[in-house]
């Protein structure tokens, strides 16, 4: 089967697959977790490296499990479309757009509207879910009318309304006032940082006739 898996997200899973295993199993007195995933850059557990490796890190099965399957799902088409090297340079660029987005954020709830630092200090971000949004956007707009058929809602519904929705859950959970409060420990705009950053990348290789090539 992995045969079948266009080399680039083959290699992602197989990188992610291998983190998880030497988080959980392998390496657990190291707390790979504390190095490894993003912290606010003003935490003293930050460096700058955890912008790329916070990507492979993953905070349960289920987390690793839902994003591989989207990874491989929606990103095997599109890099099978636009080859190893694009597809690469896309997806890292999203993951990098998602944490600087949720590190633009943490600092206004830090400094405007006063949350205490010590919240964000010592709770990192991980998972590939940022990078994956942006995926999922391309695939909106490279196969708008796919029919896609979600596990929470085994509905048919065409690709671009599915990335529509996606974003307007992410961006409504993310602004919700209460959403911190009730525990909720999604990275909310990291998604739509990867899902923003994907736009950007797509609208520009629009302009310059390179999207579909």
């Amino acid at each position: 089967m992995l045969s079948r898996i266009p080399p680039v997200v083959k290699n992602l899973i197989l990188l992610n697959v291998f983190f998880y295993v030497g988080t959980y199993f392998v390496f657990r007195n190291l707390d790979l977790v504390k190095y490894l995933s993003l912290f606010y850059f003003e935490s003293p557990f930050f460096h700058p490296y955890q912008f790329v490796t916070y990507m492979f890190m993953h905070g349960g099965f289920s987390h690793i499990l839902f994003n591989m399957l989207a990874l491989w799902m929606f990103g095997s088409e599109i890099e099978m479309y636009w080859g190893p090297k694009k597809f690469l340079s896309f997806y890292i660029l999203c993951g990098l757009g998602a944490a600087v987005l949720h590190s633009i954020i943490t600092y206004f709830q830090i400094h405007i509207q006063g949350m205490p630092e010590e919240l964000f200090y010592s709770s990192p971000m991980l998972g590939a879910s940022g990078a994956i949004y942006g995926i999922l956007l391309a695939f909106g707009f490279m196969f708008p009318n796919r029919q896609i058929i979600m596990l929470f809602f085994p509905v048919p519904i065409k690709a671009k309304y599915m990335v529509i929705i996606w974003g307007l859950i992410e961006l409504t959970s993310g602004i919700s006032a209460n959403a911190f409060a009730a525990g909720d420990n999604v990275a909310h705009f990291a998604h739509l940082g990867g899902m923003l950053t994907g736009l950007i990348i797509i609208l520009i290789w629009k302009a310059q006739g390179r999207f579909y090539n």
